[in-house]
């Protein structure tokens, strides 16, 4: 007779994984006391709104928007900003969250993994909305936007603090993965979730299908990665409703031998961290505030902006450049260092030629300008090609430096006649919190702008009103403050 090694794995349910059990914890029992993080939430919920407001604008965003079954109206449902949507929670995180995604605008965290933690706005405010709403219909007092803020807070924190050392993108995963556990976890909390229904929610986070970057990269670049976000939110209220019914969780789901997410998706590395999670993303994220385009390229884009005049000041134009050199960091060089055809809106963002090419020629660079109207102008793909990307070691360094944080970009132009414009290098975009003094008044006027798209200017004034007073947001019900923005 044969004999076997034994394969005998205890079966013996084990203790929730420390990931797991600290970033319960941190929502559960972590206390907001910092000013400066509830000051910058306030500022990102209205630009993470106005984002929303600008791409509604856009039928190929708007078609994806309003209930699973046309018709339906929910009672006491969530509202959805701009529209006269009012779904369910789940349906409503993700209209909100794929608007407000839609044109790559809302807010940035750039580390080992990149992402945009107001993404998870969609889960927060969706189930806050539908929350209050029945509170008050039940004859309970709702949530304040108080609520609202800290929660996004903390999803900002745990989504940012994962992404510090752990780089979802070189294992071929999405960054929403962290918009899905962020938003579970938040959500779950607004929900009254118990501590061990929080544990198991967050778990079917982690245990949860991932989705892939594929409609990132070329040759499939595509705008999924324009809903993927308002996907992963969504999904986070289903999970943490699932797991409010008293289903059971996965405890081992991260360091399970074999089955566990380690093994399976993460080359069997454990994550690492950096700092434990209290309010440092908030109070450091960055907003784009001047372009809507991939963060990577917004100091390419400010410096693209200063060569543009002086190019008129010289008397030269694009048809007399040579070539431009992109001095840039290696996560620039890695997501969007792009040649060959643009197949659509999508690709043009994720292609900092394009991005640096549009405002050396028209002195902007708008949503609309990766339109095919715009992108159908030959000179673009003419001086797309002249553009070379090569990295500088100084700015990668500087650019996962804790206390630099850096997204810099340094560009040259050189003309046909072998003269050269002096290099302009730009190291912090205008929506680093090293430029807050300068950023938060733009990012007002970007708000007031947006708002202009949607309401008539009575509307607007009472917007305003709420939006740009720290303690009257806060203390405004949920609903109340929703309310405001239906038209």
């Amino acid at each position: 007779m044969s004999s076997h090694a034994s394969t005998f794995v205890s079966n013996v349910r084990p203790k929730f994984d420390k990931v797991i059990v600290d970033i319960v914890d941190y929502v559960n029992k972590y206390q907001i006391d910092s000013s400066v993080a509830y000051d910058t939430a306030r500022n990102c919920l209205l630009d993470t709104l106005g984002c929303g407001l600008e791409a509604l604008e856009y039928p190929a965003c708007t078609k994806l928007m309003g209930p699973t079954v046309p018709g339906t109206v929910v009672p006491n449902g969530a509202k959805v900003p701009g529209t006269q949507f009012q779904l369910d929670p789940v349906q409503a995180a993700f209209n909100i969250g794929c608007m407000i995604r839609w044109l790559d605008f809302n807010d940035t965290w750039l580390a080992a993994e990149w992402g945009h933690p107001s993404d998870n706005l969609g889960g927060i405010l969706a189930t806050a909305d539908w929350l209050s709403r029945t509170a008050v219909a039940g004859g309970k007092k709702p949530l304040t936007m108080k609520a609202v803020l800290t929660s996004m807070i903390k999803a900002h924190e745990i989504q940012g603090c994962l992404a510090l050392e752990n780089s979802f993108n070189r294992a071929g995963l999405d960054h929403v993965i962290l918009v899905k556990v962020a938003s579970t976890a938040v959500v779950a909390e607004l929900l009254g979730l118990n501590r061990e229904e929080m544990l198991s929610a967050v778990s079917l986070a982690w245990v949860d299908g991932q989705s892939l970057r594929t409609y990132r990269h070329p040759p499939n670049t595509g705008s999924r990665k324009s809903w993927a976000a308002g996907d992963a939110t969504s999904r986070a209220v289903r999970l943490a409703l699932i797991a409010q019914t008293g289903e059971m969780g996965y405890p081992s789901v991260l360091t399970a031998k074999t089955w566990g997410f380690y093994d399976v998706l993460f080359k069997g590395q454990p994550f690492k961290f950096q700092r434990k999670y209290e309010s440092y993303v908030m109070e450091n994220v960055l907003f784009k505030i001047s372009f809507p385009a991939e963060f990577h390229s917004q100091t390419a884009v400010e410096a693209a902006m200063v060569l543009h005049k002086e190019l008129a000041k010289v008397g030269k134009t694009v048809e007399h450049i040579k070539q431009i050199t992109i001095r840039t960091h290696e996560a620039c060089i890695r997501i969007i260092d792009k040649k060959g055809p643009l197949n659509n809106e999508a690709d043009r963002d994720h292609c900092i030629q394009y991005m640096v090419a549009v405002p050396l020629i028209f002195g902007r660079l708008t949503a609309s300008d990766y339109e095919d109207s715009i992108a159908n102008d030959k000179r673009i793909d003419i001086l797309r090609d002249k553009i070379t990307c090569t990295e500088d070691r100084g700015f990668t360094q500087d650019y996962h430096d804790p206390k630099k944080r850096s997204i810099a970009n340094a560009l040259t132009i050189e003309f046909n006649d072998g003269k050269k414009l002096k290099e302009v290098v730009v190291e912090y975009p205008v929506g680093h919190a090293r430029r807050r003094k300068e950023g938060i008044p733009l990012l007002e006027a970007k708000f007031k702008t947006n708002l202009a798209r949607r309401f008539p200017v009575k509307q607007q004034t009472a917007i305003l009103d709420v939006a740009l007073r720290q303690k009257k947001l806060e203390a405004m019900p949920v609903h109340e403050f929703i309310d405001l923005f239906v038209i």
